[in-house]
């Protein structure tokens, strides 16, 4: 995998107004993601399973999201230019089709996703980029295509501004090693890195 990135455990504590509303756990290693996201005190459960290619870009993608007694599953794969799946919930089953933009991102809610784009922009070496991005949204786990645009701070090149949707904004800060130390979006929202910290490379 040639993304610059380094594998190992990511673990985020998520906010809310300053509380804690849940815990973010995923793994990168051999080209492949496990993520899990938990909501305190609740039974919500969000889990997704995804490959990479040799870019580092998600070929195949499995989700899972839990409220309850209430469970949905989906299965994507992304190839020639369109992410198509399935999402299943009780006995219902819909095909979902979504474009993919120039450079193939896609976003399925967790830090990773987020850092992974990033390091991608990167690897470009660009400061600021604007693009279509396949997002997978994490209650209902249907793909649509949206814009989203990410600039370098002109000071910090550690922080960066990404815009996931008109009118949503958010300051990513990134550590040495190019992943996600913390995330602020402009609703009050955070996800913190906590302990373990990704292995050095």
């Amino acid at each position: 995998m040639t993304m610059d990135l380094p594998e190992g455990q990511y673990r985020y504590e998520i906010r809310r107004g300053g509380s804690s509303i849940g815990v973010e756990e995923t793994v990168l290693a051999n080209s492949k993601i496990r993520g899990i996201r938990t909501g305190d005190g609740t039974a919500n459960r969000y889990e997704v399973e995804a490959e990479l290619d040799a870019a580092g870009r998600i070929r195949e993608i499995q989700l899972r999201y839990r409220r309850g007694p209430f469970v949905r599953k989906a299965d994507y794969e992304a190839g020639d230019d369109f992410i198509r799946g399935n999402v299943s919930a009780g006995a219902g089953r819909d095909v979902v089709t979504s474009k993919l933009g120039r450079y193939g991102e896609v976003d399925a809610g967790l830090a990773i996703f987020r850092a992974i784009t990033i390091a991608h922009i990167r690897e470009r070496g660009q400061t600021r980029w604007t693009g279509r991005v396949a997002v997978i949204d994490p209650a209902t786990l249907v793909a649509a295509t949206l814009k989203q645009s990410c600039r370098q701070s002109a000071t910090d090149p550690s922080q960066w501004i990404y815009e996931p949707r008109m009118g949503d904004a958010e300051e990513i800060e990134l550590d040495v090693t190019g992943s996600i130390a913390r995330i602020r979006d402009n609703r009050g929202g955070e996800v913190i890195r906590i302990a373990p910290i990704p292995r050095d490379r």
